[in-house]
Parts: structure tokens; sequence; C-alpha cells
């Protein structure tokens, strides 16, 4: 898979910009502030419909303008597709392919898969269990639109419940009727939604050590446990008999939005016991599972979206990323440096041609080296 175009008007810093990239590594170059991750985002928005960094829309519009626009051209499969983003303030987003929008924009979720590697991303080992299933649950999106919609409607079905929980408190009234229509509903979801993170996480493990050993070398080891209400012995007695606790803390206590992913390092919590080393080279291995796991299963290799790693990364695991570039391992790359001499000299080491895009200038243009 490849995005052969983007066009930008009026996104963040961007009033205007039309851009031709290259089917292998694409290095985004200029200073801090210039607009260089501001430009990966617009494309993780034609991937995955949203910002990863700002997820309230209308504050990727730029400044003292009403509206935003991002258009790619992808080639996929030997076929071309044009998707275009557009919000006007006071509107709803609109996605469309070939400017036929969608009914749901969930359902553009996986057509175009990527994967975004971040200096953010030991967040995902120092803030809570939320973070982490975010994280997993954006690879079962891409790859499965099931899994979406089921996750979607178990989501707001949990936020009912939960309002209805609290106009109980508040009126002194309860209705068992009721709580049970939301509990029948509930159920099966989260055991679908169980079970497929159960299978994901059995296929991502071992290709998780791989790359963790690849990294560091054999010297620890390394697991990922899932850690689910739902590995309780007949749950759906188990959720029912939790209703006491929730009525009186007026929100759902047990369920799969209380999953969590618990990362190890010899057998102990990696946020507790490993160094920032290993916590950087978990986090580097989680991302190449995301990326191997998601190329297997959807058949095509995502776009791989690199945000400024060469400044949090130290020589020796830099160095293994450059080996992966150099064999191949990835399609078509995005990565942002501040320093182009520093990327230059990374991909003349291994003989490999990269298209530089320089930001902060009137025009962002294009150099190949």
């Amino acid at each position: 898979m490849q995005l052969k175009k983007i066009q930008l008007a009026n996104f963040k810093n961007y009033e205007a910009l039309s851009l031709s990239f290259s089917a292998g590594i694409n290095g985004i170059i200029g200073e801090n502030g210039s607009g260089k991750t501001n430009l990966l985002d617009a494309i993780h928005y034609l991937c995955l419909t949203k910002s990863a960094f700002n997820s309230v829309d209308s504050q990727n519009i730029r400044h003292e303008q009403n509206f935003f626009m991002i258009q790619g051209n992808f080639e996929k499969e030997e076929k071309e597709s044009e998707v275009h983003c557009s919000l006007q303030e006071g509107k709803s987003k609109t996605i469309k392919v070939e400017k036929k929008a969608y009914t749901k924009i969930g359902e553009h979720i996986g057509q175009f898969p990527c994967v975004l590697m971040t200096p953010y991303d030991t967040d995902l080992i120092r803030e809570g269990s939320e973070t982490r299933r975010k994280f997993f649950d954006v690879t079962l999106c891409q790859i499965e639109q099931s899994y979406l919609n089921n996750l979607h409607r178990y989501n707001k079905l949990i936020e009912q419940r939960n309002s209805l929980l609290k106009q109980f408190a508040e009126r002194n009234f309860f209705d068992k009727t009721l709580i049970e229509t939301y509990n029948t509903q509930i159920l099966p979801l989260a055991k679908s939604i169980f079970e497929k993170r159960s299978e994901f996480i059995s296929q991502f493990v071992p290709i998780l050590e791989k790359y963790y050993f690849f990294i560091c070398g054999e010297r620890e080891k390394i697991s990922l446990v899932y850690t689910s209400d739902l590995q309780t012995a007949n749950f759906e007695s188990f959720f029912i008999n939790q209703l006491p606790k929730d009525l009186l803390l007026q929100r759902t206590t047990k369920g799969i939005h209380k999953d969590d992913y618990v990362f190890e390092i010899s057998g102990y919590p990696i946020n507790k016991f490993g160094s920032q080393g290993q916590q950087k080279s978990y986090v580097i291995a989680l991302k190449l599972a995301q990326f191997e796991l998601l190329s297997l299963l959807k058949n095509l290799k995502p776009l791989l979206l690199l945000d400024d790693i060469f400044d949090k990364l130290d020589d020796s695991r830099i160095k293994k990323l450059m080996e992966l570039m150099h064999s191949n391992t990835f399609g078509q790359v995005f990565l942002t440096d501040a320093r182009p001499e520093r990327t230059q000299g990374l991909f003349k080491e291994i003989g490999q041609e990269i298209s530089l895009f320089y930001t902060g200038n009137e025009k962002t243009f294009l150099q190949k080296v």
C-alpha cells in the first residue's frame, strides 16, 4: 500500500500544501514547531479518521479559519483511491472515498492501515489501563470491522447503563426489568470482545518477544499478560451479582471496559522494575509487532509513521531499526527529524534512498538523496 499524494488546506499550521511521496522512505525535515508532526498527523487522519495528538477535531483547524481539508491518493492492490477528509465548524466531519461519503465514519477504519511510533509511546507503560486498551483496540479495529462495531455498541450500552444507575440514585427508585434489558445486551458483546482480544494476544506475544530479543538480545525474558473480569468462572452470574456495588458506586464495575494488558520483564511489571532502556525497547517491540501482525492479517504492509524517534533512541536501538529498513521489512515509511544531516547519514550508511521534504519555509519542497 502506498500514499502517493497529499493535499492540505487550513490544517493546523498549513494554509495550503500539495506533495507527492516516494514509495519507499520519506523524511520530513525541519526545526521544531515547523509542522513536521502536523504533516504526519494529516496522514494519520486519512488512515484512521482522526488526529493522533488532538482528539478535538475543531482544534485542528488553522487559526482564524472555519474549516480544514485533507485529501490523499492511495494505491492499494494496484487500485488507486482518493480519500477526502474535511471539517466545517459547526458541522460533522466528512470522510469520502472516491467522492462517496461513508454512512458511518467507522467503516473507513482498516481500509488504509497505519502504525505510528512517537516519543510518547512509553505512556503505554507509565499510564493506566485505558491507554493500553486503546492501543490494542486500535489495532484490532483496523483488522476486523465487526470488532469495531461490537466495541462501539458495548461502550454505548455501558454509558447508558451508568446513566441509569445514576438516575436510580438521584430519584431513589429501582427498575429491575430495565437494568436486565441492558445486561442481556452487554453480556454477549463482552464475551465476543473478550474472545477476540484473547485470540489476538495469543498471536501477538510471540511476535513481541521476537522483536524484543532482536533489539536487546536474549538477555531478559519479557511477557505480556492479558487480564479480564471475563476470566472469572461463570462471568454472567458474577456480573449480575455486582449490582448492589454498581448501585452504590453508580457505575458498572465489572466488564471488558476494565481489561488490562500487563507488560512484564523477568516476571515483574516493567513499569516498576524495568530500566528506561528496557522500557523503550519493549515499546519499540510493541509497535513492530503491531506492524507485523497487521501486515499478516491484512495481507498488506501498513504505512509506518515515525515521529522524532531519532532524538529519543540511543545508537544501538537506532541501528536495529535501520537494519529493518535495510532488509525491506517495511513498505512506505514517513519519518520526521530536526537534523537533516543525521537522517541523510543514517540512510547513506545502509545504502537506502530517502526522499526528503523540508518544512518551515513558505513552501515545503522535495529533495531526493
